[in-house]
């Protein structure tokens, strides 16, 4: 009971995780505007996403553009843009795998190593999940870093790391440590089932009564004699 516990908390915390990851995808804070040198204009901020720039002002007013070429965009968002899709594809397939595989469902019930295995197999699809947040999340805050100390880039183009990146970064370690979580319970209870049935089944055939033996003849000699007077 605790284990199907562990599974189920494990489940909901990567689910949680992918959503968030679905939101940084989307979310165009990946780069925000860094104030800093001795002009500083805060009228107006810019976020620069995966998918489009935004500018928004002081007063309320937002405009985005998506971009217009992909093949011009630099190659950290070129990457971004797959490797983000490709998570938001596994981690839909890792919760209709996780789905299957979990001990509280009635999926391949019958046959308890195909059920772990479809639930190891899920456990190791939200790992790779958020590796493949983590890599353009942490590419593109390197990028970020490298740019701001860099003396030769102008202190309009300087940016900072945005929200997206840091939810990124937590939605990463989400999937991770739920899909390792939930790969490391259910081979070991499956194990631990198969010793419990096979030491159940031997004890059984252990203690199986054996055959009665055959009736032994009467003989008249073992009778006692009676003495008539």
């Amino acid at each position: 009971m605790v284990n199907t516990g562990m599974q189920l908390i494990s489940f909901t915390c990567a689910v949680t995780g992918w959503i968030m990851a679905i939101a940084v995808t989307a979310l165009p804070q990946w780069k925000v505007t860094a104030f800093i040198g001795s002009n500083i204009l805060t009228s107006e901020i810019v976020w620069q996403g995966i998918w489009m720039n935004c500018i928004y002002q002081t007063t309320g007013h937002m405009q985005c553009k998506t971009y217009d070429s992909m093949l011009a965009l630099p190659p950290d968002i070129q990457a971004a843009r797959a490797l983000m899709c490709l998570a938001i594809f596994l981690g839909w397939l890792s919760c209709t795998v996780s789905c299957c595989g979990m001990k509280c469902t009635t999926c391949a019930a019958d046959d308890r190593h195909a059920k772990a295995g479809i639930a190891l197999s899920g456990g190791v699809l939200f790992i790779l999940t958020g590796l493949c947040v983590l890599v353009p999340i942490s590419w593109t805050a390197n990028s970020v870093v490298r740019d701001f100390y860099n003396p030769n880039v102008p202190l309009v183009h300087k940016r900072e790391l945005g929200q997206a990146i840091y939810l990124g970064w937590a939605s990463a370690v989400i999937l991770m440590i739920s899909g390792a979580v939930l790969s490391s319970t259910c081979p070991h209870l499956e194990r631990e089932g198969g010793y419990r049935r096979g030491y159940i089944a031997r004890s059984f055939t252990s203690t199986r009564p054996s055959a009665p033996d055959p009736p032994k003849p009467i003989s008249s000699n073992s009778l006692p004699l009676k003495e008539y007077v």
